[in-house]
């Protein structure tokens, strides 16, 4: 059985219902005798005076609820990985690949969590952006990309010390395979099972037609050197955070030092969550063996 003594909730403040959520969400695990420690979005809409900072909340806790979406999700996921704090992503809008539990399917996921179950725990590699003195974490992507008014980009690749070649085009996603359903999967890269300890470069719009996404072991060192002047050039980890980019800096992305821990839906798995997010649908025609 996992010991829990206290629960962190992140919300999505203008999600539908997030009072109502958050008042019955806290009763119940005030009944099993667990403290809640409320953002203050969360504390605001109970009018609970009590409150901690996101960025401090997974240092004070055993588990973190977020009450959203993915993006929700993917603010809160670096701080928690960095204190070995799980996630449980509730969605409140369509379902999520991050946020995958819907409300009605909270407190049994839950109670199979209090009671260890282990089949709805994974573990998601994250990685590891450095650019000069500064460190950036990502669970799903670190993209480089253009400005809006930006043209081509040239960026210099090289892995594990080997130059790979010059990329022009509109920028580069380094992607884990839990985000190769997000970003990279738009730009046409390849969608991995998130238990693949891999890497996935997929290029923005390229200009040479023939550079396509590669899958790197997870294990590998890519570095990225902005080769072109004057343009507005961003990097961005997550869609979250990120900083601008001048012609010569160089981005090293590796695997990071620790992982997520991901608690799932007790009612479906990741190919459930591929056909209902992808729209494949369908009934199933093969059996299991």
């Amino acid at each position: 059985m996992n010991k829990i003594k206290k629960v962190g909730i992140v919300i999505k403040p203008h999600a539908p219902e997030i009072s109502k959520i958050i008042q019955e969400l806290t009763r119940w695990l005030k009944e099993r005798k667990i403290e809640c420690i409320l953002e203050k979005p969360a504390a605001e809409k109970i009018g609970e005076k009590s409150f901690t900072s996101r960025e401090e909340i997974a240092k004070k806790v055993d588990l973190i609820i977020v009450l959203g979406g993915d993006g929700t999700f993917l603010s809160i996921s670096h701080l928690a990985a960095k204190e070995n704090v799980p996630v449980l992503g509730v969605n409140l809008g369509s379902l999520g690949f991050l946020t995958e539990v819907p409300v009605d399917e909270l407190y049994q996921t839950l109670e199979n969590y209090f009671n260890g179950k282990r089949e709805i725990i994974s573990f998601r590699k994250m990685l590891k952006a450095k650019v000069g003195e500064e460190i950036y974490y990502g669970l799903n992507d670190i993209v480089i990309n253009k400005g809006a008014l930006a043209r081509i980009i040239q960026l210099g690749l090289a892995v594990n010390g080997n130059y790979l070649g010059i990329l022009r085009a509109d920028g580069l996603i380094i992607s884990t395979p839990t985000g190769s359903t997000a970003y990279s999967l738009a730009a046409g890269g390849p969608i991995l099972s998130p238990g693949i300890p891999a890497i996935i470069l997929t290029p923005i719009c390229p200009h040479t037609l023939s550079f396509r996404p590669m899958v790197l072991p997870i294990e590998f060192k890519i570095k990225i050197k902005l080769l072109t002047k004057g343009e507005e050039v961003y990097l961005t980890v997550d869609g979250q955070r990120g900083r601008p980019l001048n012609a010569g800096d160089c981005v090293e992305v590796e695997e990071a030092e620790f992982s997520l821990t991901l608690i799932s839906s007790p009612r479906r798995n990741y190919f459930q969550l591929l056909r209902e997010k992808l729209g494949w649908g369908g009934t199933p025609k093969i059996r299991k063996s």
